[in-house]
C-alpha cells in the first residue's frame, strides 16, 4: 500500500518533483498551485491531458500506490 494523502500534502514541495515525472506536461505554475489539494491536482491533470475527473483521480490512487515514503 502506497502513502497516505496527508503525508503528500504535508510535503507537496517534495512531492510535487514526483509528481512532474508522473505528469511531465504539468507545468511548475499549475503543480504550486496545487499546494498538496488532492482534488486541485486531480483537476489539473484533467485539463491538461484532457480526461476525466474519474479518470485522473484513479491515475492518483495508482501514483500514490506507486510511491516510495
Amino acid at each position: 500500500m502506497g502513502i497516505k494523502w496527508e503525508h503528500i500534502a504535508g510535503r507537496w514541495e517534495q512531492f510535487a518533483i514526483e509528481a512532474k515525472k508522473a505528469w511531465n506536461e504539468l507545468t511548475d505554475e499549475e503543480l504550486r498551485q496545487v499546494n498538496g489539494n488532492r482534488n486541485a491536482l486531480a483537476s489539473v491533470i484533467q485539463q491538461r491531458y484532457l480526461i476525466t475527473k474519474k479518470t485522473a483521480h484513479t491515475q492518483i490512487e495508482v501514483w500514490i500506490d506507486n510511491l516510495k515514503g
